[in-house]
């Protein structure tokens, strides 16, 4: 499997196909670890379509348990169209989920507040900048190939975050000082 796996990452790699859906399976197994860390916490995914994905899904069918305060989601302008686009056109967007507003304990649409993005979505457009700064918590899987500038700006920005990447990232000259100097781990 992992053989696979390494195969997926570098075809995607040199197509620059960023597109890599975490499974919701992961992302509960790494999230147990640090529970105690979300109660009260605005949770950002600045990388990931809420309407797809799984970290947004996570976060607000877990909403209660953790304690949350929020739970925000944004996502780049689809470039493309493919199986999962509906248009080329398609406008970014974020959703905010505030919790069972209605008290049925599930996750329901009326309570999930979509709104359009004037820009492109990307995590570092103005817009994006302020809803991170809205945030106490970034959890998200961040394009491998702008990966560098991702992790620059959360630790620049003083924010806490949970975020997948390759384990050579950790390693460029770029990263590597902020594990020396105790700002990642």
């Amino acid at each position: 499997m992992k053989r696979t796996l390494n195969t997926t990452i570098n075809r995607s790699k040199n197509e620059k196909n960023d597109e890599h859906y975490t499974q919701l399976s992961d992302i509960e197994d790494e999230v147990r670890h640090y529970r105690s860390q979300f109660a009260g916490k605005t949770v950002l995914c600045n990388c990931d379509d809420p309407r797809s994905s799984n970290f947004f899904k996570y976060f607000t069918r877990s909403f209660e348990i953790l304690g949350l305060k929020r739970v925000i989601a944004t996502c780049y302008k689809s470039q493309d169209v493919d199986l999962f686009t509906a248009k080329k056109c398609e406008k970014a967007v974020y959703q905010i989920y505030d919790g069972d507003a209605n008290g049925n304990n599930e996750v329901d649409d009326e309570e999930i507040a979509v709104k359009e993005l004037q820009g492109d979505g990307s995590f570092d457009s103005p817009e994006c900048l302020k809803l991170l700064d809205e945030a106490d918590i970034v959890v998200t899987n961040p394009p491998f190939s702008r990966f560098i500038d991702y992790l620059t700006l959360l630790v620049n920005r003083g924010k806490k975050f949970l975020i997948l990447g390759n384990n050579l990232h950790a390693t460029t000259k770029e990263i590597f000082p902020f594990f020396m100097e105790n700002r990642v781990w």
